[in-house]
């Protein structure tokens, strides 16, 4: 596109306004130097001095509370300063990395995660990174967060490129190492907590042989599955562990419940008998100790005692009130015929030996 400039330089001179032809830049700038040079008494050693000390106050920096300077002399470390303003050579000579050493950082494996307004809005999957390989050859879905935080900012500026990266590459690593160690039913259910732990261990140990300057905060699970493909299988597994659980402990329930009854009762039946035991053992000593109390009177005067034993006898006889009692002289005595009621003593008939259990069609 080609310009009228006569054209448009008219225009502008109408309006109050020339503007100055491209090929003249050059020169109307070196005739407005020329004109400052010429008011100002020494104008090229105020702007060299001006332009010096905007040079050297160049190097006047402030590191933050949450920060750390590190001063680099010609690209190498050269000393590290603390929080406040401070002062460094101007560029080329040094420059300052002021690298936050409280602030927590965090890495997602298996999953990204996308922010707006400070609040997660959205999850995507990364199953290159999260599907693992458990100890009992079961793959595995997991999802986890490491946070960590500056340790040594020489060290993570440095000593290891692209420290971000690095952090998370060695958290996959060690996390699929503690994986590979574990078994698929102790990563879904309660063996959580010692994979984070294990995890974080062994990931604190690798960065440090790395020289990463990085201190390890946490390592969270966020989600631990199996693949889509065989989640309805695990379901069932899992649904049959519980119902083993809960047979196993109702199981454990009544055994609870029924062993210290029959522990009781077994040693209730052995007092009892203990118990009977002594009765027997001291009722017969006491007997025996009877018997000879009397067989000793015996010899003494057999017809006393012959005498009091039938007047005892008959006492405890006669106090007995179930017992019917007659009483006769010895003439009604010798006249009555002595009987024995058989029908008393005879046993009573069997239930199949009464006409009522006979069956009706039965030979009479």
């Amino acid at each position: 596109m080609n310009w009228d400039w006569d054209k448009l330089s008219e225009q502008k001179r109408r309006q109050g306004s020339p503007i100055p032809e491209p090929g003249r830049l050059g020169e109307d700038l070196a005739d407005r130097l020329s004109d400052i040079k010429k008011r100002l008494p020494g104008g090229p050693k105020i702007i060299a001095a001006a332009i010096a000390l905007l040079w050297l106050a160049s190097g006047i920096y402030i590191v933050e509370p949450d920060e750390a300077g590190v001063v680099q002399r010609f690209g190498a470390y050269a000393y590290s300063t603390g929080p406040g303003p401070h002062y460094h050579l101007p560029f080329p000579m040094e420059t300052v990395k002021t690298p936050k050493v409280s602030q927590v950082r965090r890495v997602e494996v298996g999953f990204r995660s996308t922010t707006r307004d400070g609040l997660t809005n959205q999850y995507r999957a990364v199953p290159e990174e999260s599907l693992m390989l458990t100890g009992d050859e079961n793959i595995v879905d997991v999802q986890f967060i490491v946070q960590y935080q500056v340790s040594n900012p020489v060290d993570y500026l440095f000593k290891v490129d692209r420290p971000d990266e690095t952090v998370k590459s060695a958290a996959e690593a060690a996390m699929r190492e503690v994986i590979g160690d574990a078994k698929i039913d102790t990563v879904l259910t309660a063996g959580k907590v010692k994979v984070q732990d294990d995890t974080k261990t062994l990931l604190q140990n690798m960065l440090a042989r790395y020289d990463c300057g990085v201190d390890v905060v946490a390592v969270q699970l966020q989600d631990v599955h199996p693949p889509k493909e065989v989640v309805d299988a695990f379901k069932d597994v899992a649904s049959a562990r519980e119902d083993k659980i809960r047979l196993v402990n109702e199981a454990d329930a009544y055994y609870n419940d029924i062993i210290p009854k029959a522990r009781g009762r077994s040693a209730a039946v052995l007092n009892e008998a203990g118990a009977y035991r002594e009765q027997v053992i001291r009722r017969a000593k006491g007997g025996a100790d009877r018997f000879t109390a009397l067989r000793t009177e015996f010899d003494k005067a057999p017809a006393v005692t012959r005498q009091r034993l039938f007047i005892e006898g008959m006492e405890t006889l006669l106090a007995n009130p179930e017992l019917e009692k007659l009483i006769m002289s010895d003439e009604a005595a010798r006249q009555a015929v002595p009987y024995l009621p058989l029908e008393a003593v005879r046993p009573a008939p069997r239930p199949q030996d009464t006409p009522a259990a006979k069956p009706k069609g039965g030979a009479q």
